[in-house]
């Protein structure tokens, strides 16, 4: 009988030895990384850079840039096989941080991404805490850096960027323009997806004359948080307003009053100041939306103080309000006779400035809100209130926003905590950029969390990413 239990309990451990040599160990950690990503190794004060780079990977358009880039530069100077430039560097840890496919760790250190920031000058400390916010500029900044070293001149042997060259060079010749032409966009002077641009100008309030448009660049929309009304919370759509509002700047020279009031301007004539209204919106919407919502604040004391507020932001972020108008782009739009207005502006008051700087669409600040607010019509939206059980309607959105990744700060203005809220890679098997689940990374720890938990975190910076097609993208998932 004895016999018959060892040969039982050896044939047993042959089975399990060779289930262990072509399966591997069955241990909790195969099991914590199926359907998550890895986590960051902490340096010591390095919560601040695995929390961006979470977030930095769950922006699609920012890693296929970044292989763009790297495709396209690597023909044109020789490399050495360790490879210290900082898009390369930054690459191979998102790469790893969004692939669906197991890696061999379950944490990774990215240490050699200070290494790689050393060489532009950038030295920042493992063991300081650093904000996100920041570092997410330097990296910005540092890749504009590195894509302008490229040569301006194409590589003579780099056939696919001369051939798409041609190609673009064929379409902006049939431009219909009677000004220059303009210069063909290089290949290799691709603006990453975080660039937008911003347009001013100012009007004024007496003869309602309006400047040229300026632009300025920018890679993150800094929001300040408006006065908290007790009862009412802050919505994200409060927050973008504020930001665009218009600004009284009294006591400018007016040179169209002085024309007017003396039939021309002649020299040593006294000009006339008048009242000028500065307005500020969107010109050009990158792929990639990074909004800063600003905590930082000061007590009349002096000393800085951290908001903690919760401020409401949804899925979805539409951003048409927002966006600037030319008038072409107006005269090219479909006539919105069938849109109800409570300014009783016409088609023709629409293209002029009106007295406070804002157009009809602007004019009335109470309207209600649709991102993280009050939306006005119905396609359902989980990331509103459960008790208000509001849906929202995006379909004729054109500039319509998918958020991917939620980085929350934890603490005061003085010491604190980085964590990530952030969507996991996608399915090899699905066509859809984006995955529906949700993870909760702080540095080496991983998750599983949900879209409502994420929504309900006290947003430091947002990620959002440009979505075409609404219908098809749920249609996929």
């Amino acid at each position: 009988m004895m016999k018959n239990w060892g040969l039982i309990g050896g044939i047993a451990a042959a089975m399990a030895a060779g289930v262990y040599v072509l399966w591997g160990p069955i241990t909790d950690r195969k099991k914590k990384r199926k359907g998550t990503v890895p986590g960051l190794l902490n340096l010591g004060n390095t919560c601040f850079m695995n929390s961006l780079l979470q977030g930095l990977a769950a922006c699609p358009s920012f890693v296929r840039w970044l292989e763009d880039f790297e495709s396209q530069s690597s023909i044109s100077l020789a490399r050495p096989e360790t490879d210290t430039r900082l898009s390369i560097t930054l690459l191979q840890l998102l790469k790893a941080l969004s692939s669906h496919e197991p890696v061999e760790d379950d944490v990774l250190d990215a240490g050699c991404l200070l290494e790689a920031l050393r060489l532009h000058r950038w030295h920042i400390s493992s063991f300081e805490e650093q904000d996100a916010h920041e570092l997410f500029h330097v990296l910005t900044s540092s890749l504009e850096e590195e894509r302008d070293q490229q040569p301006k001149v194409t590589h003579l042997f780099d056939m696919e960027t001369l051939e798409k060259s041609a190609e673009s060079s064929e379409k902006a010749i049939s431009c219909r323009s009677r000004g220059p032409l303009h210069p063909i966009p290089s290949l290799w002077r691709t603006q990453h997806p975080f660039h937008g641009r911003l347009t001013s100008y100012m009007a004024c309030k007496r003869c309602e004359r309006q400047s040229p448009v300026r632009y300025d660049s920018f890679d993150s929309l800094s929001l300040s948080i408006p006065a908290v009304q007790w009862g009412r919370p802050v919505t994200l759509d409060q927050c973008l307003q504020h930001f665009i509002s218009s600004e009284t700047i009294k006591e400018v020279e007016c040179e169209n009053c002085t024309k007017t009031q003396t039939g021309e301007l002649v020299n040593g004539q006294e000009s006339q100041r008048t009242t000028f209204i500065k307005q500020l919106k969107l010109g050009k919407l990158p792929q990639c939306l990074c909004i800063h919502l600003q905590r930082l604040t000061w007590s009349t004391e002096g000393t800085p103080i951290k908001r903690q507020e919760h401020v409401q932001f949804s899925e979805y972020l539409s951003m048409d309000r927002y966006k600037h108008c030319s008038a072409a782009q107006r005269l090219q739009k479909p006539s919105r006779a069938n849109k109800p207005s409570s300014t009783g502006a016409t088609a023709d008051a629409h293209d002029q400035t009106v007295a406070n700087g804002l157009d009809p669409e602007h004019h009335n600040n109470n309207k209600p809100l649709s991102n993280g607010a009050f939306p006005s019509v119905f396609i359902h939206s989980p990331s509103l209130s459960p008790q208000l059980n509001l849906t929202c309607d995006y379909s004729s959105s054109e500039y319509l926003f998918r958020l991917t990744a939620v980085l929350v700060h934890h603490g005061d203005m003085h010491s604190g905590h980085f964590i990530t809220y952030r969507r996991g890679p996608p399915s090899p098997r699905s066509t859809a950029p984006f995955s529906p689940q949700w993870l909760w990374v702080s540095d080496d720890s991983v998750r599983k969390a949900s879209l409502q938990e994420a929504l309900s975190s006290s947003a430091y910076l947002l990620f959002y990413e440009r979505v075409r097609n609404l219908a098809g993208l749920r249609a996929e998932e």
